[in-house]
């Protein structure tokens, strides 16, 4: 099985391309022929070490979470899916795995995804809705006429955050550069602010401030807040509540609990998929470069079946 693994901490330029051995299932598990990957910012942190009191990992480590692709062989006592469906899915941050050709994982892990969704948008989904989901419902408790922040609104996560949060009747104002602006508006936004070149200060009374990005964007988002208002922080894991305000982190622990919610939006036509770049297996270190960056519109992918 042919992946992309890491021996020590670094760079994109740490990762190596090898084999690894062949596993056998447990009972509960799958194997999946993976035909794209999704990277999210999440992956270089892995990569660099900065995660290890939160996910330790071992050498060697194949990185990447988000993936989908073919069923190809299942435990025995699996029942959902089975081998030549069509699945998305996303592996535990310390266990990595989809920057490969094939990965084991369990079962349940995977939701099968319908004939009108491609691998590429199925790959795009797990992480960055996932996390935009709890970030607004489950931390944020975000309510219907609400006016809710979103930084880096043209990112994997800000996109998803900027419709679920326009689906939900909030008022939506959301921090972009000036290229994506229409990108956002076109996505639900009421509200788009240039962060290149206009800041914070003409914003007030914000209930929900969704942060993924730290640094100066988290420390200006505290002085907007309406009394009672709220950060939900994917970055910044010492956030906590400051002069009555409420300040958590959103700790993405599985993505297939919403993952059914998201592909019902897709066939809905409630829910647009952006794809920034989709690298060949063989350029997964600029696939991370390029995320590297932070200028991605959307989501990078990896095609791991050529």
């Amino acid at each position: 099985m042919k992946t992309s693994t890491i021996h020590g901490f670094g760079g994109p330029d740490v990762i190596q391309f090898g084999t690894a051995p062949e596993t056998t299932l447990q009972p509960h598990e799958a194997a999946v022929r993976v035909d794209i990957a999704g990277a999210n910012p999440l992956d270089l942190k892995m990569i660099a070490g900065y995660m290890q009191q939160v996910f330790p990992v071992t050498f060697p480590y194949t990185p990447g979470t988000d993936f989908s692709g073919v069923v190809d062989a299942v435990g025995a006592g699996v029942t959902h899916v089975k081998p030549g469906d069509r699945v998305v899915g996303r592996t535990a941050p310390g266990a990595g795995g989809a920057f490969a050709k094939r990965l084991v994982i369990a079962a349940s892990d995977l939701v099968a995804i319908p004939a009108e969704m491609s691998f590429e948008q199925a790959a795009s989904l797990p992480t960055a809705f996932g996390a935009a989901h709890q970030a607004l419902f489950n931390i944020g408790r975000l309510q219907p006429g609400e006016r809710v922040l979103i930084h880096a609104g043209a990112g994997g996560v800000g996109i998803m955050a900027v419709q679920l949060a326009h689906h939900a009747g909030a008022h939506v104002i959301a921090t972009a550069s000036s290229k994506n602006m229409d990108l956002v508006k076109s996505l639900g936004a009421d509200e788009v602010i240039d962060y290149r070149t206009a800041g914070l200060t003409q914003l007030r009374e914000i209930d929900l401030v969704i942060d993924t990005l730290a640094g100066d964007a988290l420390e200006q988002s505290w002085s907007v807040l309406a009394p009672g208002g709220r950060i939900a922080s994917l970055v910044a894991f010492d956030i906590a509540s400051r002069n009555g305000h409420a300040g958590a982190f959103v700790f993405l622990a599985e993505a297939a609990s919403t993952l059914p919610e998201a592909i019902s939006m897709f066939l809905a036509g409630r829910l647009q998929i952006v794809t920034d770049s989709i690298f060949p297996f063989d350029q997964t270190r600029a696939a991370l470069e390029k995320l590297a960056t932070g200028h991605a519109c959307g989501k990078v992918l990896i095609r791991t079946s050529n």
